[in-house]
C-alpha cells in the first residue's frame, strides 16, 4: 500500500522562518558551528556544558530542544586554481586530493508545543473541537514570545565563545528551484544540496530510503543508559598514565563513528511543578510498596534522591531521547555498521537497542 509523503509528513507549512506542524507546533531552526574535535580542555568542556544548561533553562515550558548532527562520508576536493601557487600549497593539495573524511553539519531545532495539546487518537478528534488549529497557535503574541526566547538561547550560547548560531530562513528550510531544503534533505537523506533525488521510502524489510538501507539505534530506556554521564571522557588512544586527553562524552557517536549517520538528541521540557507532583505521588506509592520488594525500596530511594536534588539545587527535570540513524548503499555493509554503532555505544557504557518495529515512527 503506497502513501504520499504529503499525507504522512507532520509538517504543514514553512512560514515566517518557522516550521509549522499539523498539530500546531512551531519550530525555529539554527545552523551551528561547533568547536573542532580534540580542541577543548577539561575545563572548557565543563564550561561548554554549563552554557548548554543555562541556555536550556530559559526555554519556556512545553518546549522541545532537538540537536541534530549530520555526519556524511565525503572526499576532499583540491583547489588547484588558487592564487597561492607555492610549492608547499600545491604539494598539500595533491596529497589530500580525494582523501575520504567525515563531513559534519549541525542543526538545533527549538519547538514550542501548544499548552495542553493531547496526543492524537479517536477520542480527541478534530471533528469535536471548536477549532482545528490550537487556540494558542493563532495568537501572534505567543509566536513573538517564543522567538524572543529562541533569541535569548542564541545569545547565551554565542556569548560562551564556543559556537556560532545562524537562524535558517524560509529559503533554507524548504526547497528552492535549484537547492534542496533541510526538510527534504532529511526526508531523502540527501548529501547533495544542489540536486534533487526523489526517492521512495519503504518499510517492508527495515527502513529503506531510495537505495539507502538504514538502521536505527535508540537510547531511551533507563536500563540502557550509562551508569554515569558527564561533560567529557578520556580518550584512551591519546592518553597516558600522567596526561589524560579529553573528548566529548558522546564523541564516539560523532566524528569517531566512521559511517554515514545522523545523531539526534531530544530534550522535552514539561511543566516542572506537575512533574514534581507526579514524582512525589510515585515516591509515596513506592513507600507503601517497599515492604514487599527490594526493587521498590531501591526505586523509592532513587526517586527521593532525584526530588531532593531537583528542589535543593534548582534542577530542571526533563525527558530525554537519543537515537542514531546510520545508512549505507550496500546492504552487505549493514552488519558492519551495526557492529560499529554497538561498539561506539559500548565505549559510553550503554547498551545498543536496534529499533525494528518502531523505526518508521521515530524516523
Amino acid at each position: 500500500m503506497e502513501k504520499r509523503m504529503d499525507d504522512v509528513l507532520p509538517i504543514m507549512a514553512v512560514e515566517h522562518d518557522c516550521i509549522l506542524s499539523k498539530q500546531g507546533d512551531i519550530t525555529v531552526v539554527f545552523k551551528v558551528e561547533l568547536p573542532e574535535i580534540f580542541t577543548l580542555s577539561d575545563q572548557e568542556y565543563e564550561a561548554f556544558h554549563q552554557s548548554w544548561i543555562k541556555a536550556i533553562k530559559i526555554l519556556p515550558k512545553f518546549c522541545v530542544f532537538h540537536k541534530q548532527d549530520w555526519f556524511l562520508q565525503s572526499s576532499y576536493q583540491a583547489d588547484f586554481t588558487s592564487d597561492d601557487s607555492s610549492f608547499l600549497t600545491r604539494s598539500s593539495e595533491r596529497f589530500f586530493n580525494e582523501r575520504p573524511f567525515l563531513n559534519h553539519s549541525c542543526y538545533i531545532m527549538l519547538t514550542k508545543k501548544p499548552i495542553g495539546r493531547k496526543n492524537s487518537g479517536s477520542l480527541f478528534s478534530n471533528l469535536i473541537r471548536s477549532t482545528i488549529v490550537p487556540e494558542e497557535t493563532l495568537k501572534a503574541q505567543m509566536l513573538q514570545d517564543f522567538i524572543d526566547s529562541a533569541s535569548q538561547f542564541k545569545r547565551i550560547m554565542e556569548d560562551s565563545g564556543f559556537l556560532k548560531l545562524q537562524r535558517l530562513g524560509n529559503n533554507e528550510l524548504k526547497s528552492q528551484s535549484r537547492k534542496i531544503g533541510l526538510v527534504e534533505k532529511y526526508c531523502f537523506l540527501s548529501d547533495k544540496e544542489n540536486s534533487f533525488e526523489y526517492n521512495n521510502v519503504k518499510f517492508e524489510n527495515g527502513l529503506q530510503v531510495g537505495d539507502k538501507h538504514c538502521q536505527l539505534f535508540t537510547l531511551g530506556d533507563a536500563a540502557d543508559l550509562p551508569a554515569l554521564c558527564g561533560s567529557r571522557i578520556n580518550y584512551d588512544r591519546y592518553s597516558t598514565d600522567k596526561t589524560k586527553f579529553s573528548i566529548g562524552f558522546a564523541s564516539t557517536l560523532g566524528q569517531l563513528l566512521s559511517c554515514n549517520h545522523i545523531y539526534n538528541q531530544y530534550l522535552f521540557i514539561e511543566d516542572v511543578q506537575k512533574t514534581i507532583q507526579k514524582l512525589e505521588s510515585k515516591r509515596l506509592r513506592l513507600q507503601s510498596l517497599s515492604a514487599y520488594s527490594r526493587e521498590n525500596m531501591i526505586a523509592r530511594d532513587a526517586t527521593n534522591d532525584f526530588l531532593n536534588e531537583a528542589i535543593s539545587q534548582q534542577r530542571l527535570p526533563v525527558k530525554a531521547h537519543f537515537n542514531v540513524l546510520a545508512w549505507t548503499s550496500d546492504q552487505d555493509e549493514l552488519k558492519e555498521i551495526k557492529n560499529k554503532v554497538s561498539s561506539a555505544l559500548a565505549q559510553m557504557d550503554s547498551a545498543a537497542k536496534q529499533e525494528t518495529v518502531g523505526a518508521a515512527q521515530i524516523y
